[in-house]
């Protein structure tokens, strides 16, 4: 007799996948009856296609026609070991990748589509039908982890905690070492010059200057160790944001090589007020940017590393349900290990997905039965410290 709880009610429309496009102006969702595709900003639902069968994965290619779909759910639409590039114009299948294995991700431009599996991530041109360009062996991706820019991609490398960064344009491959336990989330900034890194323990995030590979900074999540959910940097590079299963959002400020920092931009109007006479120093200390949490504290020698560290500028906490437990570090989801026999869709929907839609505005969207959309805005308050506001909410799919 099977006692266990089912993952979804046969009746239910559940969301087993999210992701947004390249300038987060929609996203994409996965159901067990198909998928559909949302305007961002405002939650208004824009295209629906009903298979009556899961979507584990859905990918889509900007504001284009097509988009990527993988089969997922207690009853998949497709098979779990082959991509689909649906035209949504014409309501049909238009290319097909197949693989030995399950596709684990994928990643579409105009001109590439990239498809990640357990073990290895291969890339493709768009073409009728797909040419194969080159293949890349992966430490153990059960995520798929994988991000792409016009001109570089991202991906675990071949040894654990290590990630690879390859120029699309040369195919040359350059290896960071990020942490030395499994990265577990990645992200390239929107122009492509910045890489996030988090691992499976989840308390640091590091930050990567593409052009050199060189570590630019590193920022403090938290003290006890978490599961990162996201993380995005916004248009222009210079904020980062954090979700994880500890149901908070956090933005830290980070530094752009092509860029000047928030603390730069203070320091220059500072001393334009003083060389113009129009007034004494801001109001605003380094605690605003980041750098602070610890007051005098952090210039003590010999003190723990945690009282120097760089930590948010702010933070929210944005909805998680029970649908998250149990989503703890560790490999295991929903009870259900993540393994190559695992199919999408079945384990822990996703929580805490962002999406920038602003320089200073934000989504936070989550999966399964109470799938929530919720905005969030960061601003400076009276006290010349940023706060990060919940401007609003939606649950945005309607129960049967």
């Amino acid at each position: 007799m099977n006692t266990r709880t089912p993952l979804e009610s046969p009746s239910a429309t559940v969301v087993l996948s999210i992701s947004f496009n390249d300038d987060c102006s929609r996203f994409a969702v996965g159901l067990n009856t198909g998928f559909c595709i949302l305007d961002a900003d405002t939650c208004l639902l824009r295209e629906t296609r009903d298979f009556n069968a899961g979507v584990g994965l859905v990918q889509m290619m900007g504001k284009a026609n097509y988009v990527g779909l993988v089969g997922g759910g207690r009853q998949p639409k497709f098979a779990a070991n082959k991509l689909i590039i649906w035209d949504d114009l014409k309501s049909k299948a238009a290319l097909e990748i197949s693989a030995l294995t399950p596709v684990r991700g994928a990643q579409l431009s105009k001109e590439h589509i990239v498809v990640v599996l357990q073990n290895s991530v291969r890339v493709y041109r768009f073409a009728k039908p797909p040419n194969l360009l080159s293949a890349y062996e992966t430490a153990n991706n059960p995520w798929g982890l994988c991000c792409l820019s016009p001109k570089r991609i991202a991906f675990p490398g071949r040894t654990t905690g290590h990630v690879q960064l390859v120029e699309i344009a040369t195919g040359n491959v350059s290896i960071i070492p990020a942490h030395t336990s499994a990265v577990k989330a990645i992200q390239l900034s929107p122009d492509g010059e910045l890489l996030a890194t988090a691992s499976e323990t989840g308390t640091l995030i590091r930050v990567f200057s593409t052009s050199n590979c060189a570590r630019l900074v590193e920022l403090r999540r938290g003290i006890d160790p978490a599961t990162i959910f996201s993380l995005a940097f916004n248009p222009s590079g210079t904020m980062l944001a954090c979700t994880s299963d500890k149901s908070t959002l956090h933005i830290f400020d980070v530094p752009h090589p092509r860029r000047p920092s928030r603390q730069q931009q203070q320091q220059q109007q500072l001393q334009q007020q003083q060389n113009g006479g129009n007034g004494g120093p801001s109001d605003t200390t380094t605690g605003a940017d980041g750098r602070g949490k610890w007051g005098i504290l952090s210039k003590i020698p010999m003190m723990p590393r945690m009282f120097s560290d760089v930590y948010s500028i702010a933070s929210a906490r944005f909805a998680a349900d029970d649908d998250v437990e149990g989503a703890g570090a560790g490999g295991v989801v929903g009870g259900l290990p993540v393994s190559e026999s695992t199919t999408l869709g079945t384990s822990k929907p996703p929580k805490g997905v962002i999406g920038w839609v602003g320089e200073d505005a934000l989504l936070v969207v989550g999966a399964g039965k109470d799938a929530r959309w919720e905005k969030f805005v960061v601003q400076e308050g009276s006290d010349g410290r940023r706060h990060c506001v919940r401007e609003g909410w939606k649950r945005y799919l309607a129960g049967p």
